[in-house]
């Protein structure tokens, strides 16, 4: 029998969510907070996992983030099942990892839908190879995080990045990404922002490239500089810009290289593999460091 995870601290709203699944011979495994809904998606590895927001201990965002970033769960089809109906916390709930977001009340159908949408990213991504070169246009920052999201999914298992290394690399391209559509495209819909991933033998190459006229790297009064992390702060506020300014200089540190090209609307991320004799030369080396 299929099993369904319902995280979800209201014992009637879980019981009524469970009776529907039946329907459709789902068997339900019920977790009233966050910290049991990871303990038994560990465990009991769900065929989906349906998950409230408005959690007593950690919210859904969290445990659907901290799903994401364990091997073990990271592949669970994940439905956000939530009250909360606007774009904000929609936009949220991709860039932590949804596959579907549906908000209540939801008619039954829907909540198949939903289900069914979820599943079927998983055997997508099971399915789906990461080799050679592969290009993704977006203009829509919900979907540019499901692709983004799919992406990354592939990346962990086809590529020996560590697990903490992947989840870098994916915030350094969703920093580059918004940059992209908010400063590059100035958030119009009509324009793309292309991004290219490079598989190598030894390196993860990722372009990103906007079809705005670029920018001055070297004037950027609203942006943190190594030097000066602060100042810009005053900049953005005087300038009616959200709170940031940081994306530059964390992405750098989240990298191995970052390089722009000459107008300033392509940058280029790497991430270089670390081979196992790598890994035993620096473990030497640090050996001897200390004696």
């Amino acid at each position: 029998m299929q099993t369904a995870l319902i995280v979800e601290d209201h014992p009637e709203q879980a019981d009524l969510v469970a009776r529907i699944l039946r329907l459709r011979d789902y068997d339900a495994i019920l977790a009233g907070d966050g910290e049991s809904g990871l303990r038994l998606a560990k465990e009991r590895t769900p065929d989906v996992v349906l998950l409230d927001l408005m959690l007593p201990d950690i919210n859904g965002f969290d445990v659907c983030r901290r799903l994401r970033t364990d091997r073990a769960t990271m592949l669970l089809p994940v439905v956000m099942l939530t009250a909360l109906n606007d774009v904000q916390h929609k936009v949220h709930g991709f860039r932590v990892g949804a596959n579907a977001y549906l908000t209540k009340p939801y008619g039954v159908e829907d909540l198949f839908d939903a289900i069914e949408s979820a599943r079927s990213w998983r055997q997508s991504i099971q399915q789906r190879s990461l080799h050679g070169e592969i290009h993704v246009e977006l203009n829509s920052e919900i979907n540019f995080l499901k692709d983004l999201n799919d992406f990354f999914m592939l990346v962990c298992q086809a590529t020996p990045l560590a697990a903490d290394q992947v989840v870098q690399l994916r915030q350094a391209v969703m920093e580059m990404a918004q940059n992209a559509i908010e400063w590059g495209n100035l958030h119009e819909s009509e324009r793309l922002v292309n991004i290219t991933y490079r598989v190598h033998e030894d390196r993860l190459e990722i372009i990103v490239k906007d079809q705005g006229t670029g920018f001055d790297r070297g004037n950027l009064p609203h942006a943190a500089l190594p030097g000066d992390p602060f100042t810009h702060l005053d900049v953005r506020e005087k300038l009616g810009l959200r709170a940031g300014g940081f994306g530059l200089l964390i992405c750098q540190g989240m990298v191995d290289e970052m390089s722009y090209n000459d107008p300033g609307n392509e940058v280029t991320l790497i991430k270089r593999f670390v081979s196992d004799e790598t890994d035993r030369a620096g473990d030497a080396a640090d050996r001897g460091a200390e004696s």
